[in-house]
């Protein structure tokens, strides 16, 4: 347990202590941190961990700084750029943000009574001595060039003053692009499994959201929560989300079958801090969660029919003036007369028009699709709310993009994107957001759109015509979308969302020159999007065929006759055969035709990965009916 004097522990180096004096000091104060690990992101949003002595960073300090470490690119996902023969990857370090060490809570220095550190820093990834690569440079180069292109647009079109709080672009210091994450995830003791019925109906009735914690989960929720504050993240709240049904009391006085759904939220930060805060919240998290007997899942739909763990991204932009005041860029002069600025407008429109090339960097797993389905407050549709009148702020959760206003206070408007989730690569998600929402502020400001017009695009009818959205969609509601339209009618004036990884990637291809978006400044460049591309297939056509298939095939397995031939009824004989041919079809074989498990395997070993995704979408629809009539047949045997 967490039996130590947290005062005596160091938790971070911010910035201003990255120079080789203040870090000696630091350390050598702290001999409990015996490690320093440099934090490289790769394509796929994995987080390298080369544990190196202090003593050795120390000795080493004035390299170290500047030049970082090499490891083997090819260990890390880099395809199409660090390869078996030409692997050479450095890991630089970042001097300009917080670096934050790891506690190894289980294992005490036996000098220092402390728990064992690692100092890791947040780094970039440099191949062959040369190029930067990997999802924190792009993050970083996006941020560049939205500041640098967004103050472009600004000295152009003064205009844009015309309702923003400050006057002119000579006002302006410099721009600060503010962001923040909520991460939603699953508690559960281990090897404990519930009734995907208990937790349904649970989750129905809202049994748990918002409740009070008990248990070591409350333990283990309040010691968190502690502990994530002494890095400064300033922590606002923690708390029960759906999902979940009520722990029990075992006979040894302990709480069993724990399987409960919470989510941590924190204060914002710039772009690259809150993603690297994120990075880091996590793995502690899940420390001291397992200290107290859990395990933690982030996985995005741990089980289907149950609330998945999402992630909304919060996203905003502001400028720091030269008197020292703070503006929100989205936020009008009168609050109370516009919804946004021209400038908030455009980039939620930039959002809005160009999120099918967003998604892939949102929803690059099989289980990110599986959370997204209608009837768990998770988003399907490309769509808006502003809120029913300009007092009155919406809080519509069926909407992909919310826009969050506070009458009282300006600076609090940004943009809550609600389909991420903790699986979701962070680094790529804000650099492709940010590089959508100036392709937006772009278009408005050169067509010189006032707030007003503005607003009319973003609520236009469909098949409207518009200076920059398409002419047959609808981008606004203000009502549940689940329950305005039908399915049918949602896809008509949405668009139809893509239903696996294949379908998502493949709008990269569709129109290959709408990426140039993200290549403004060469913040994305084409090799980093071929990169991701080839990333996201491969652990897509990985996990589908090697762990999904054979998942399913054990589902097949276990689904068995469970009736008497003696001592049932023609439903029950007559639901069996429905429920035994459906199995046939999916999972085995005759000598006249091949299974649907089959098909999908042979599909993607030849690479036909569009007829493999068509087969996935079949067998997901064949294994949720086969659970369906399974529960029937079940419910009526004694």
């Amino acid at each position: 347990m967490l039996d130590y004097d947290l005062n005596k522990l160091l938790y971070t180096i911010r910035p201003e202590d990255h120079d080789k004096e203040s870090l000696t000091r630091i350390l050598k104060k702290h001999p409990e941190v015996m490690f320093v690990s440099f934090v490289g992101i790769d394509i796929g949003g994995h987080d390298t961990d080369e544990k190196i002595p202090v003593d050795l960073f120390l000795r080493d300090i004035d390299t170290m700084l500047t030049k970082g470490v090499q490891t083997d690119g090819s260990s890390v996902v880099l395809p199409g750029i660090a390869n078996l023969n030409n692997a050479k990857v450095d890991i630089i370090p970042d001097l300009s943000v917080n670096w934050y060490v790891d506690h190894n809570l289980k294992h005490p220095d036996y000098m220092t009574g402390l728990p064992m550190g690692t100092l890791r820093i947040p780094s970039f990834l440099l191949h062959n001595d040369r190029v930067e690569v990997g999802s924190r440079v792009i993050l970083r180069r996006s941020v560049e060039t939205f500041k640098k292109e967004l103050m472009n647009i600004l000295r152009e079109h003064p205009y844009l003053f015309d309702n923003m709080a400050c006057d002119n672009v000579d006002e302006i210091d410099e721009l600060i692009l503010t962001s923040a994450t909520e991460l939603e995830f699953w508690v559960k003791t281990p090897d404990d499994q519930s009734e995907r019925d208990r937790l349904s109906t649970a989750q129905e009735l809202k049994e748990q959201y918002w409740k009070r914690t008990i248990g070591p989960v409350r333990t283990a929720l309040e010691k968190t929560l502690n502990f994530l504050d002494r890095y400064g993240f300033n922590i606002e709240m923690g708390h029960k989300e759906v999902g979940g049904v009520k722990a029990r009391l075992g006979n040894s006085g302990h709480y069993d079958h724990i399987m409960e759904q919470l989510e941590i939220d924190w204060k914002y930060d710039t772009a690259l801090q809150a993603a690297d805060n994120e990075n880091h919240i996590k793995y502690v998290v899940r420390d001291i969660f397992r200290l107290y007997g859990l395990d933690v899942t982030f996985i995005a739909k741990p089980m289907a029919g149950i609330a998945g763990n999402g992630e909304h991204t919060h996203l905003g932009v502001a400028a720091r003036l030269k008197d020292g005041r703070h503006v929100n860029l989205f936020s009008p002069k009168e609050m109370d007369k516009d919804f946004l600025s021209p400038v908030g407008f455009g980039a939620l429109m930039g959002i809005l028009k160009n999120y099918d090339l967003i998604n892939p960097f949102v929803s690059s797993t099989n289980d990110a699709f599986d959370r997204l389905k209608p009837g768990y407050e998770a988003p399907v549709c490309v769509v808006t709310s502003l809120g029913q009148s300009v007092d009155i702020p919406s809080r519509n959760r069926t909407v992909l993009v919310g826009v969050v206003r506070e009458m009282d206070s300006p600076a609090a408007t940004r943009f809550e994107l609600r389909s991420p989730n903790p699986g979701t690569n962070t680094y790529l998600t804000l650099a492709s957001s940010y590089m959508a929402m100036l392709d937006g502020i772009g278009a408005a400001s050169a067509a010189g759109k006032t707030s007003e017009e503005l607003e009319a695009s973003v609520s236009k009818a469909y098949g409207q015509e518009d200076f920059y959205l398409e002419k047959d969609r609808l981008y606004r509601s203000e009502e549940d979308v689940f329950e305005a339209y039908t399915p049918e009618e949602r896809d008509t004036v949405f668009g139809r969302a893509p239903r696996t990884v294949w379908e998502n990637i493949s709008s990269f291809d569709r129109d290959p020159a709408r990426l140039d978006i993200f290549k403004v400044d060469d913040a994305f460049d084409d090799l980093s999007l071929a990169s991701y591309k080839e990333a996201a297939v491969a652990l897509w056509s990985t996990e589908l065929s090697n762990r999904i298939i054979p998942n399913v095939h054990q589902v097949l397995s276990a689904t068995r006759k469970l009736h008497d031939d003696a001592d049932c009824t023609d439903y029950d004989v007559q639901n069996w055969l429905q429920i035994d041919q459906l199995r046939s079809e999916m999972g085995r074989n005759t000598l006249s035709s091949k299974c649907l498990l089959t098909r999908i395997r042979e599909a993607l070993d030849a690479g036909d990965y569009a007829t493999a995704s068509d087969l996935q979408i079949e067998m997901e629809a064949k294994e949720e009916e086969l659970r369906r009539l399974y529960a029937i047949y079940k419910a009526n045997l004694f």
